[in-house]
């Protein structure tokens, strides 16, 4: 992403939340076959292509909480930081991210204020928010993540290159 607003500086990256697997759909069992099989298949692979450093973490949380929490951050401005902090939470460090304590402890991390991201997660005060970025998903009929629409013109779904990305900014653009 980072490369794509270098290449393409007037575009603006918006991050909108999306559950994999709300309430009530079941949450997969990280040692079973399917994660298993995914990750050394093709999360592995690509995470050592893009020189990312992942692991699959040992528990599969549900995510409504991390996803309240970011909108959180994006009011106090450090969403993108914040944003960065759950990744590396979760994928580095294998941290339940569905968890207040952890999210909390990531806004410490940050010098941001924890017991108001604590009193936002209780209130639900975010959890609209969230319901109305997969709504939107929806009507985009996007199914998984990562999802890139650009302009609710296109789409393009699956990790991507830079190279693909611009040209989906191209496209919208009618240049392509």
């Amino acid at each position: 992403m980072h490369e794509l607003v270098k290449a393409e500086p007037v575009v603006e990256i918006v991050w909108r939340a999306f559950e994999l697997r709300p309430e009530p759909v079941p949450t997969l069992v990280p040692k079973g076959d399917y994660l298993q099989r995914a990750w050394s298949t093709s999360v592995y692979p690509l995470a050592e292509r893009l020189g990312v450093t992942m692991k699959l973490p040992p528990v599969q949380p549900r995510t409504r909480l991390a996803h309240e929490a970011a909108h959180w951050a994006r009011m106090q401005g450090r969403f993108d930081d914040y944003h960065a902090e759950v990744f590396r939470a979760f994928f580095e460090r294998g941290e339940d991210i569905g968890d207040v304590d952890v999210l909390a402890s990531l806004a410490l991390e940050l010098g941001l204020d924890s017991a108001s991201l604590r009193l936002a997660l209780k209130t639900r005060e975010f959890e609209e928010s969230v319901l109305k970025d997969e709504r939107e998903a929806a009507s985009l009929g996007v199914t998984g993540v990562p999802a890139f629409i650009a302009n609710r013109k296109a789409a393009l779904s699956g990790v991507q290159p830079v190279e693909n990305l611009k040209k989906l900014v191209e496209r919208v653009r009618g240049v392509g």
